[in-house]
């Protein structure tokens, strides 16, 4: 029976580093690492799509001894390849079915059963009867518990949840091994015993603790420019003149993971307002104040994006 193996990280690893001086391979334009393809030779940004060759040895101290670290699916990839080569293995992610219609024939191949060990990102979690997989391995599963989003949970739930139900379709059980450092954690408990309800209850009542969907609406307000002062000093009278009309429904500034995409700092604003209240007359006034703060001598140049009720 076929097996799939599930990391939702491409590229052969997430970063390159210099053992002799700590340098790692970072974007220019963007505060995060630049990823490393060892198909192309290149070192990537998958915020911006910024890209480079790979140096032929550090650009900080010149050791020619630069090493990749941690795992993506093309790393997977050949690992799996190298301690099984006797079976046909097939990676399936936005690198290696990039052109119309490859990963149509891609996974046309899984069907007819031409693969035996399928690796891949998200783009095999679901929506896929794989009629023949009796094996699902999970990766890294613990990236999302940690995350700030109030909705990481719920997700890494579902995108669990999604994954394991490729194993054992039809008559012939399948078998499910997550990798994690959290064996106890409750969603990763909810997860083996297919409970939904118990995790929904759990995270309703955390967010009805925190104050956030469904028993608020938020609007989240981007702040981009490129010089961080500027930045800075055009948050900060933001949030001063929506705290004089939202009080303590309104959180930040604060700087996002990756605070710097395309050259341009960024800071975020976020307001709640009670499920029961009006939505339109927030708005309005959040209209009413950015009208006026962005005419301000501080916010010159700075661009404002609201999203309401983001994902």
């Amino acid at each position: 029976r076929q097996v799939l193996v599930f990391l939702n990280r491409r590229g052969y690893s997430p970063v390159l580093s210099c053992p002799a001086c700590g340098w790692v391979s970072t974007c220019r334009r963007c505060s995060t690492f630049s990823v490393f393809h060892k198909s192309s030779r290149s070192l990537v940004c998958h915020h911006c799509g910024w890209q480079t060759e790979v140096p032929e040895a550090c650009p900080s101290c010149g050791n020619v001894d630069i090493l990749p670290r941690g795992i993506g699916t093309e790393r997977l990839e050949e690992e799996i390849g190298r301690r099984f080569p006797e079976r046909k293995v097939l990676r399936i992610d936005r690198d290696s079915v990039s052109r119309k219609h490859e990963a149509e024939k891609a996974f046309a191949k899984v069907h007819r059963g031409e693969v035996d060990i399928l690796v891949g990102t998200q783009m095999i979690a679901k929506g896929h009867d794989f009629y023949n997989v009796g094996l699902v391995v999970i990766l890294n599963s613990d990236a999302q518990i940690l995350s700030p989003d109030a909705r990481a949970k719920e997700r890494l739930f579902a995108t669990l949840m999604q994954v394991a139900g490729r194993a054992g379709r039809r008559e012939n059980p399948g078998t499910v091994v997550i990798q994690t450092a959290e064996p106890g954690h409750p969603v990763l408990q909810q997860v083996i015993a297919g409970d939904y309800e118990a995790m929904a209850r759990q995270q309703l009542a955390e967010r009805k603790a925190f104050f956030y969907p469904p028993y608020a609406r938020l609007l989240n307000l981007l702040l981009r420019h490129r010089d961080p002062v500027t930045l800075r000093r055009a948050a900060n009278a933001l949030a001063a003149a929506l705290r004089e009309r939202f009080g303590r429904r309104v959180l930040g500034p604060t700087a996002p993971p990756v605070d710097r995409v395309r050259g341009e700092y960024l800071a975020t604003l976020l307001l709640k307002v009670e499920a029961g209240a009006s939505l339109a007359r927030a708005r309005e006034a959040v209209r009413g104040i950015l009208d006026r703060v962005v005419k301000s001598p501080e916010c010159k140049g700075v661009t404002i994006l609201c999203d309401v009720d983001p994902q």
